[in-house]
């Protein structure tokens, strides 16, 4: 198994530098008395003001936009972004990765309002990050490319699948009551999951019951090698 360099394609080039303009902008207005916070409430997923107000659109943008203060935030963003997007790009074509990573996005900022209003705590605190995206991207990533070898933590070689299991593992651990460190682990679930829904094309119900149903009923078949067949069957 290879490892390689991850191309950078077109839409993730075009992602990057949006999502780096406008964090630039965002620090540059966290400098300011009147401008600290104003992009992050107004743009991002505050579950009180997409339910309440109207705020409809919170779901869409908040993928955009990254903390002003941690360098981090949006530097791992990207670098995943990088790390999966581009081949994920390459097998669908700009327009049809485009619209993945907004899905993905999208899903998770609106399951992100619809859990965060039953919390008195979360439904007023911003959410903001392209994490629940870049969850969709490794879901993908990990079903279509399951034995590719990566490099985790930039130094271990991991197999696509495994590192995917170790993601969402380490997400849904934390989502169920692990520390509150300001990490919206219900947005990284969230991405994989209406991912996972995309590609498996739920919407068509038929199509998705019958690929489980054969999937449930391969199970009871036992395939017997050529050279280990029954000699009394014929």
């Amino acid at each position: 198994m290879q490892i390689g360099v991850p191309p950078l394609t077109p839409m993730v080039k075009t992602l990057m530098i949006i999502c780096g303009a406008v964090w630039i902008l965002q620090f540059i207005l966290s400098s300011l008395s009147w401008g600290a916070g104003l992009m992050e409430t107004w743009l991002g997923v505050t579950p009180m003001l997409v339910i309440t107000r109207g705020m409809v659109w919170q779901p869409l943008t908040y993928m955009f936009l990254h903390s002003p203060v941690a360098l981090s935030h949006i530097l791992l963003n990207m670098l995943f972004l990088y790390m999966f997007g581009g081949e994920l790009e390459r097998q669908w074509g700009s327009r049809a990765f485009l619209r993945y990573y907004l899905i993905c996005g999208t899903g998770a900022g609106v399951i992100v309002a619809l859990t965060g209003i039953m919390s008195d705590v979360t439904a007023v605190r911003a959410t903001i990050g392209a994490s629940g995206a870049i969850y969709g991207l490794i879901l993908a990533y990990g079903m279509l490319f399951a034995n590719r070898v990566i490099l985790f933590m930039m130094f271990f070689p991991m197999k696509v699948r495994t590192f995917a299991w170790i993601a969402f593992g380490i997400a849904f651990l934390s989502a169920l009551g692990g520390p509150n460190t300001g990490v919206s682990h219900v947005a990284h679930l969230g991405g994989g999951l209406v991912g996972y829904l995309y590609l498996k094309r739920v919407w068509r119900f038929g199509e998705f019951y019958r690929e489980l149903k054969w999937k449930f009923q391969r199970r009871k078949f036992k395939v017997i090698p050529p050279d280990k067949q029954d000699p009394w069957v014929n």
